[in-house]
């Protein structure tokens, strides 16, 4: 590799076109500029310059070195261009949840990009367990849990709850008793299961069988449809309150009010001690914004 003070010193060289003058503005003595460049014609194993008099002139291999060396100043330039000015609406930002907040989260979202055309915001929905592999390879640059990351490397903040709600129609009337809601028929889904063994075995004790023994109506595992049968007098369900919020027809959804609510932390995280760039932090914002409404 090109020893980079090296090369600065060449393309100074050949900016002002003499030894002493490039001494001059490198603060260095002529025989210091002159063993820099014999230190790169020893590492390319050929001849830089030649002398004219008090001049020189580039050979071939002197003309192609200083063109990468005027490139990496460019770069250089520019890197710290990008550094000095770490702007908000420029970039890109990857998140990873859950089904249900990324369907509360996404509108949000857009709205953002709508007003910065250059902020990318990239947003994915899987199980809690990818979601903290996905940060800690660096696949995402936040993520958010039901709990404090525990891992060495991660990093987490609390940021609100999640409250589970079982939904009904908003015009039929509440079940008097497990069995009236039974007879309903549960609209399952993926983590539907659980819900319903975490609501419902905290609520009917003595009557929930467990969740698989449950009246299944229907099944469905796509988040945005979950309500939908329930829309239809078809069954009940049990989402997230973020799923809720999201779903455009909630003003015909009906929570039933429960004795024991059932709230589900959420911490966004992050790699820990990693330094985030002013739009990532932006984006931030925002999350916690929107879940600590919930």
């Amino acid at each position: 590799m090109l020893n980079a003070a090296w090369l600065e010193t060449f393309a100074t060289l050949c900016d002002v076109g003499h030894f002493t003058r490039a001494a001059a503005a490198l603060n260095m003595t002529q025989p210091g500029v002159s063993q820099h460049v014999k230190k790169l014609e020893a590492q390319l194993g050929q001849p830089l310059l030649t002398r004219d008099g008090k001049s020189f002139l580039l050979t071939p291999a002197g003309e192609s070195l200083l063109a990468i060396a005027r490139r990496r100043r460019a770069e250089e330039s520019a890197l710290r261009g990008e550094l000095q000015h770490d702007d908000p609406s420029c970039g890109e930002v990857s998140v990873a949840c859950s089904g249900s907040l990324a369907l509360l989260l996404y509108p949000r979202f857009m709205e953002l990009m709508a007003t910065a055309p250059d902020l990318s915001i990239l947003l994915e929905a899987m199980p809690q367990p990818r979601v903290l592999e996905g940060v800690l390879a660096g696949r995402f640059d936040l993520g958010i849990v039901d709990h404090s990351p525990t891992h060495a490397r991660l990093e987490g903040e609390s940021v609100g709850e999640d409250e589970l709600c079982l939904l009904l129609p908003a015009e039929r009337a509440v079940p008097a008793s497990f069995a009236q809601l039974d007879a309903l028929g549960f609209i399952a889904h993926p983590d539907g299961f659980a819900y319903a063994d975490e609501l419902l075995g905290a609520n009917f004790p003595d009557a929930h069988p467990g969740a698989d023994r449950l009246r299944q109506r229907s099944f469905i595992n796509q988040i945005g449809q979950i309500p939908e049968p329930v829309l239809r007098g078809l069954g009940y369900t049990i989402l997230p309150r973020s799923g809720l919020d999201a779903h455009p027809g909630r003003d015909r959804l009906r929570v039933m009010p429960l004795p024991v609510p059932i709230r589900h932390a959420l911490w966004l995280i992050q790699r820990r001690n990693r330094s985030l760039p002013a739009r990532t932090r932006r984006l931030r914002a925002e999350i916690a914004e929107v879940l600590a409404a919930l």
